[in-house]
């Protein structure tokens, strides 16, 4: 069966997105290459690499790399004093923005010794073509201990033939809508005109909130919502902060969130599998009011709202996709939120005390979120351009403040 990228996965590959995560460790698990060596053939798509087809061939496939080392893949980086969060916040950031190299597969892994306490971390990161949130982690349930046992396929798999190529393009074409419609849509709102929509540039920084999980959810239930509206509304709440010191009022805030379509959460159905929906949500209010809004609002979206991916292929298709995304006016932020595993897993026998999540910004917004629970432990990472966000401690503690209301 031919591996064929999806429309999401070739707009993916378009905005050049990385995204990942850190594991925190104990300490030091050893030999991590021997470790990934073994576990990594359980998941196919990390041994191969995207390839362009020839004329008539339809989107690009994934091919075997039958090139393949473990060795291009996992590095390792001493982590400068003092070996803080701070300072391996700033070694992942780093990371996650250096373009992985697309003549091999789409990730990395680093493991980062010299942190306080005698830990250490592994940074993974992947293509956002490669695997979205819910795909990554499935990723990294694979590459942990305890996983179960997956009889490898044959490697490395013959390429498929340009006649295979066209015919599988031509019969996919045959089976799906000729065409998609745009009428009748409307996009829900118009994001505020504010500081958080600008021309970004090439460095970013990350920034972390935490709290707990059990205690957001019972907020959120209290409200009638969801953890992912209590997420939504301490973002919005800390955002509407913080413009307010900037001198800006804004009453509310467009945040694109994202919607799974995806199918499968096993490592054997990778690729993007999300659209994009955006939302329009109070910043004011106290915090239990505007929570209560939020998850009314969150509740009609999810039965009228129609994701806005088409409009991006179309975008796209016109070759105008990076020129929007430079200059849109109608998304002011972005949140999401994966649900990671409920209790403590291990990598060589090591226990991971921590999981971040690492997520990038692109286009003209600022700043984005990107929360991930872990073991009891809600974790909100924060990432902005910080030469266009300067203030961005006063809004990981004004997120950090909201939370903690919550909890």
């Amino acid at each position: 069966m031919i591996d064929r990228t999806s429309p999401a996965d070739v707009m993916s590959l378009a905005s050049g997105m990385q995204v990942g995560a850190v594991l925190v460790l104990q300490r030091d698990p050893g030999d991590v290459e021997s470790l990934l060596a073994q576990r990594v053939p359980s998941v196919p798509r990390l041994r191969r690499r995207l390839v362009a087809t020839p004329f008539g061939g339809g989107r690009p496939i994934w091919v075997d790399d039958a090139g393949f080392d473990i060795t291009g893949h996992v590095h390792r980086v001493v982590c400068p004093a003092p070996g803080d969060e701070a300072a391996l916040l700033d070694i992942a950031s780093s990371l996650v923005i250096r373009p992985l190299p697309h003549s091999a597969p789409l990730w990395s892994a680093t493991i980062v010794t010299g942190l306080a306490e005698d830990r250490a971390a592994l940074v993974v990161v992947f293509h956002h073509v490669l695997s979205d949130g819910i795909g990554g982690l499935a990723v990294l349930a694979n590459l942990v201990d305890g996983s179960p046992a997956i009889e490898a396929e044959p490697f490395p798999a013959p390429a498929p033939s340009r006649h295979d190529l066209v015919k599988d393009a031509w019969a996919a074409r045959l089976t799906s809508p000729a065409h998609f419609s745009l009428a009748g849509f409307r996009w829900p709102s118009r994001g505020a005109r504010c500081s958080l929509n600008q021309p970004i540039g090439p460095r970013r920084r990350q920034t972390i909130a935490r709290t707990s999980v059990s205690r957001l959810r019972t907020a959120a239930h209290r409200c009638g919502g969801t953890v992912n509206d209590a997420l939504l509304s301490s973002v919005t709440g800390a955002l509407g902060t913080v413009l307010a010191e900037r001198g800006e009022h804004v009453d509310d805030l467009v945040v694109s969130v994202p919607v799974s379509t995806r199918r499968s959460t096993t490592a054997a159905h990778l690729g993007n599998s999300t659209g994009v929906m955006p939302v329009a949500l109070p910043t004011g209010g106290d915090t239990w009011s505007r929570l209560t809004r939020i998850a009314a609002t969150t509740r009609s979206h999810k039965k009228t709202a129609t994701p806005v991916t088409p409009v991006f292929r179309l975008l796209q298709g016109l070759g105008i996709a990076d020129w929007f995304m430079n200059h849109q006016h109608m998304v002011n932020t972005v949140v999401t939120n994966v649900h990671g595993p409920d209790r403590p897993v291990r990598l060589g026998g090591v226990p991971v005390v921590g999981l971040i999540p690492l997520s990038a910004t692109t286009g003209n917004v600022t700043v984005a979120f990107a929360a991930l629970s872990y073991a009891g432990t809600f974790t909100v990472t924060v990432v902005a351009d910080p030469d266009r966000t300067p203030d961005l401690a006063a809004i990981t503690e004004a997120l950090q403040a909201e939370l903690d209301l919550l909890g």
